[in-house]
């Protein structure tokens, strides 16, 4: 994929649906009685990995075009699956399933992408065990593919280690099945889409800080779902607004979930000129976001914050690159295990366009202003890699040729076309 330098950007997108919460829907209307209707359903590939899933259990889910329909069976409706659960590269599918698996009465296996067979997954496993689950790394090595042969599980309390909604989600969505009230408590908030979710389909989720609780055995019924633009998508609209000269783009329905919005406060502590319109607070918290050019400045992103902006740390990365000053990104180890090690991979590819990037055991150090130049990206078929690297090839001089980059196809299928549909 080639990108090359734009003198502006100006238009009205729509992004597409939230990732993370049309998962949750279609897994959440699965596990309810009756008819769930979800509206702008993201339709990449990871979440069409967890329609797949949920038909080899039976569970019969129509995609027409401007909704998916799935025709839920209860909690205890799910039935034995016509073969292994192919998860693809979704590390979302598979955390979040293994835990609704770990209770039902049959055995499962799942299985994904290469990317997917190196994901760390003794973090669900450690505390689905501790329930009382059987569940196995086949190979033995503490990652896909998994074994898990349901089981009775106990309600526990469980402290992560790690603040990680697919962590905490997977033990929540055990606990459903569970004998006790399951509690888990982060060393941050997580982002809290399973928590709202849950409760709105009907089960009893309580949080109190950083701790989540959820009672056994509820009784779900379908819902209808209108999924907000996904935030980690927009990101590389913001980006490219705030970047590129003489630009102006508005985004509208964007998800702004505090969980989720890390990104609009680093934006704003850079100097960002982003307006918020037509605010909305019923059920997840939606607005229009208004990005103009603007001249940036280094920042300190660290602490409690990550978990709300981790998927965003590339291109916050790039962001920083382009702006004046020293930014400064820790606490983000995180990025080591997700579909790349994100920090070896941003800062390889960086240092390729000429900037000044170091790469720190838990993030990055990056002394902006220098001038970026073309040059050969390896996405390491990471999607968001991919989309940072294709926002940088709009600012900086000569071509950015990105290696692997039809792999945004998994969160953003026409991400190049609307790109492309803002030029002047």
């Amino acid at each position: 994929m080639e990108i090359r330098k734009q003198s502006s950007l100006r238009g009205t997108l729509t992004v597409p649906g939230d990732k993370s919460i049309s998962h949750r829907a279609v897994m959440f209307g699965a596990l309810a009685n009756g008819t769930t209707k979800i509206s702008h359903f993201l339709e990449g590939a990871d979440c069409l990995s967890t329609i797949s899933c949920f038909r080899k259990m039976g569970i019969d889910i129509e995609r027409n075009k401007d909704e998916i329909l799935v025709h839920g069976k209860g909690l205890h409706g799910l039935c034995t699956p016509s073969g292994i659960l192919d998860v693809g590269n979704s590390g979302t599918t598979t955390r979040l399933i293994s835990g609704i698996l770990a209770g039902q009465k049959f055995s499962s296996e799942l299985d994904g992408d290469d990317s997917i067979r190196t994901r760390p997954m003794k973090r669900i496993m450690t505390p689905l065990n501790r329930m009382g689950a059987d569940i196995a790394s086949i190979r033995d090595n503490g990652c896909a593919p998994l074994r898990i042969n349901g089981k009775n599980l106990h309600g526990i309390h469980y402290d992560s280690p790690v603040a990680s909604a697919q962590v905490k989600s997977c033990v929540l969505l055990a606990g459903l099945y569970a004998d006790g009230i399951t509690s888990v408590t982060e060393p941050f908030l997580s982002r809290n889409h399973t928590e709202i979710m849950l409760n709105y389909f009907g089960a009893e989720v309580h949080s109190e800080g950083t701790t989540a609780s959820v009672k056994p055995e509820p009784v779900l019924d379908g819902r209808e779902v209108k999924v907000p633009g996904d935030i980690s998508s927009a990101a590389y609209f913001i980006a490219a607004g705030l970047l590129t000269p003489d630009s102006e783009i508005l985004l509208r329905n964007v998800g702004i979930n505090p969980t989720r919005a890390g990104l609009l406060k680093i934006c704003m502590d850079m100097g960002a000129d982003i307006t918020l319109l037509n605010q909305s607070t019923e059920g997840e918290p939606t607005a229009d976001l208004l990005i103009r050019t603007s001249s940036l400045k280094g920042t300190i992103v660290e602490g409690e914050i990550i978990p709300a902006l981790i998927d965003e740390i590339p291109m916050i990365a790039v962001m920083a690159a382009f702006a004046e000053g020293t930014t400064v990104i820790r606490d983000a180890q995180e990025l080591k295990v997700k579909e790349s090690d994100r920090i070896a991979v941003m800062v390889e590819n960086l240092r390729r366009m000429g900037a000044d990037i170091e790469g720190t055991d838990d993030g990055m150090i990056i002394h902006g202003g220098k001038p970026l130049h073309g040059a050969v990206i390896d996405s390491h078929l990471d999607h968001r890699v991919a989309m940072s690297f294709a926002v940088a090839g709009t600012v900086c001089d000569g071509t950015v040729d990105i290696n692997g980059g039809d792999c945004v196809k998994i969160s953003y299928p026409d991400f190049y076309n609307d790109l492309y549909s803002l030029s002047k």
